[in-house]
C-alpha cells in the first residue's frame, strides 16, 4: 500500500509511525526538532490521515506498508520512533527489514497483548457518531460516554470537512488485531522505550518480555505523564532521545 508521508530534513532517516486515530502530524512536536539533524519521515497509517484505507488492519500489513515506503525510498540505516500503535509496528518491522533498522523507540507501548477492553469507552463513542456530521453533537456524545477533554480534542484533530479521517468502522472491527501480539525472534539492536509515569501500557511485568525480545533494551520512564508522553512532556522527552540518539551512533 502507498501511505501518504512528509519528508523534511536532511542526514540519516528517522522515520514517525503514530497510534490508532491519530495522523502523521501526531508526532510532529518531536519531528520540528530532530529534523534539524535528521531527515524526517512522518507517515500516516493505512486507515488514517490521507492514506488509503483497507479492511485489513494487523501489524503484519501495516509493517508491510513501511517496509515498502523503505524500499521505495531506498533507506538504509533507519531509526524508527513510533508511539503506541505506531510503536508496535517499529517492533513487527525488526522481523521483515532488519538489515536497514538501525535502532527502535517505543513510546509507552510494550511487545504484549493488551485488554480488548482498552479504549472501549473512545470505541463506543465513535460508533456513536459516525454517522452524524454534526461537531457540537459529536462532542455531547463523546462528552456524555465519559472521554476526557484531551481525548476528544485529539479525536476532532481527524475531524475535517464534516469526514473522519480515520477508518472508524474497520478500526472496531479489527480492534482485537490492534491488542494482540505475537512474541518475535530476539532483535539485538539498540531499543528505547519510554514510557509515562501515570500511563500503565508499560508495567513492571512487562519487562521480562520486553527483555526477551529486545535484549539491548534500555527503559526511560517520564514522571506525571499519561499515554500521550511525547506531546505532555515534550521537553523531557526530546532530552531521553538526544541523549540515546547521541550515545548510540
Amino acid at each position: 500500500m502507498k501511505l501518504n508521508y512528509k519528508l523534511q530534513g536532511s542526514g540519516a532517516a528517522i522515520f514517525f509511525l503514530h497510534g490508532v486515530f491519530g495522523s502523521l502530524d501526531n508526532l510532529n512536536m518531536l519531528a520540528k526538532d530532530l529534523q534539524l539533524n535528521y531527515q524526517t519521515i512522518q507517515v500516516d497509517m493505512r486507515n488514517h490521515g490521507l492514506s488509503p484505507w483497507s479492511d485489513k488492519m494487523t501489524f503484519q500489513a501495516m509493517a508491510d506498508d513501511i517496509a515498502e515506503l523503505c524500499h521505495d525510498l531506498c533507506l538504509q540505516n533507519v531509526i524508527f520512533i513510533g508511539h503506541s500503535m505506531g510503536g508496535k509496528v517499529a517492533l513487527q518491522l525488526t522481523q521483515i527489514i532488519p538489515d536497514i533498522i538501525e535502532r527502535i523507540v517505543a513510546i509507552d507501548i510494550a511487545p504484549v497483548k493488551y485488554p480488548v477492553s482498552t479504549n472501549a469507552l473512545v470505541l463506543k463513542a465513535l460508533a456513536q457518531c459516525c454517522n452524524i456530521t454534526d461537531k457540537k453533537q459529536i462532542i455531547n456524545i463523546m462528552k456524555a460516554n465519559g472521554l476526557s477533554e484531551p481525548t476528544i480534542m485529539f479525536l476532532l484533530k481527524s475531524y475535517k470537512n464534516g469526514q473522519w479521517l480515520f477508518n472508524i468502522d474497520v478500526i472496531i472491527k479489527q480492534y482485537a488485531s490492534l491488542c494482540d501480539w505475537s512474541s518475535i525472534s530476539p532483535w539485538l539492536k539498540p531499543t528505547l522505550f519510554i514510557k509515562g509515569g501515570n500511563s500503565d501500557y508499560i508495567c513492571e511485568a512487562d519487562y521480562e518480555k520486553i527483555f526477551q525480545q529486545f535484549p539491548y533494551a534500555k527503559i526511560e520512564t517520564v514522571i506525571g505523564a499519561g499515554h500521550n508522553v511525547h506531546a505532555e512532556k515534550t521537553t523531557q522527552v526530546l532530552q531521553i532521545l538526544h541523549h540515546w540518539l547521541n550515545n548510540h551512533s
